[in-house]
């Protein structure tokens, strides 16, 4: 019996079951853990474990039905304990694939969505049973390849007009506003104001990205000049307008 369990018996602490035990007489842990799992594994309905190990059940599912480790299951499963193979389960054989029916059922309406999950292949190969003339959907060489995009006006020759002028468009481009600034105040996307803009003052991405960079005098010496101060990363994002993580990364 372990020391609560003569503890509880008696009707005494678990304390005056160690004093009354010689040195020799008193197990260490391990050795109270070993007994305490052979007096479990003692009470487990063994045939009923074999039956259900027979019958399919994993150890590890019999383990948590019974609340020990697998390990404990293990030791009750004979040796020579055969277990029937389980049954694999056979693959759904694929139906054939008939011309005639996909064009027939595609005719009455059927979609070539549907026709494909059904014979268990690819919209395309659905697609290519389809003659062009019965075939609802684009043509195959348009669908592959859109055609490209014409830049030439639109019909009549009739343009866009702005609420802002093309050259007060040039004006704002070059006090410093961005593309997708200035369509954010004219309604429109940044690409039609692109178009206002010549092609020689039109900035890369590296320019406009340094043009509107924020606080680009707060540089890394200034920082570092900050923070040899004592100021806090808090108390440099206060005074530069900046967040914490925008001066580290400058930094």
């Amino acid at each position: 019996m372990p020391q609560q369990r003569v503890a509880a018996t008696l009707g005494i602490s678990v304390e005056a079951v160690v004093a009354r035990l010689e040195p020799s007489q008193r197990r260490s842990k391990q050795e109270a853990a070993r007994l305490a799992v052979e007096q479990q594994g003692d009470l487990l309905p063994r045939e009923e474990i074999v039956a259900r190990y027979a019958g399919g059940a994993t150890m590890a599912e019999l383990g948590k039905l019974y609340g020990v480790h697998p390990t404990t299951i293990r030791r009750r499963i004979p040796d020579d304990l055969i277990r029937p193979r389980s049954r694999t389960p056979q693959p759904r054989p694929r139906r054939v694939l008939v011309e005639e029916e996909v064009r027939r059922r595609y005719a009455a309406g059927e979609s070539a969505y549907v026709l494909a999950r059904e014979f268990g292949v690819s919209v395309h190969t659905i697609r290519a049973r389809i003659p062009d003339t019965d075939w609802r959907g684009r043509p195959a060489e348009e669908a592959s390849a859109p055609p490209p995009r014409s830049a030439q006006p639109r019909p009549g020759g009739v343009r866009m007009v702005l609420v802002l002028s093309d050259e007060e468009i040039l004006n704002r481009y070059r006090a410093g506003q961005s593309a997708t600034a200035i369509g954010r105040a004219a309604g429109v996307d940044c690409r039609t104001i692109l178009r206002r803009i010549p092609e020689h003052e039109r900035r890369s991405h590296l320019q406009a990205q340094r043009l509107n960079r924020p606080a680009p005098d707060v540089d890394a010496d200034t920082i570092r000049a900050l923070r040899a101060r004592g100021l806090t990363w808090e108390a440099i994002a206060a005074e530069t307008g900046l967040s914490a993580k925008t001066l580290r990364a400058r930094a």
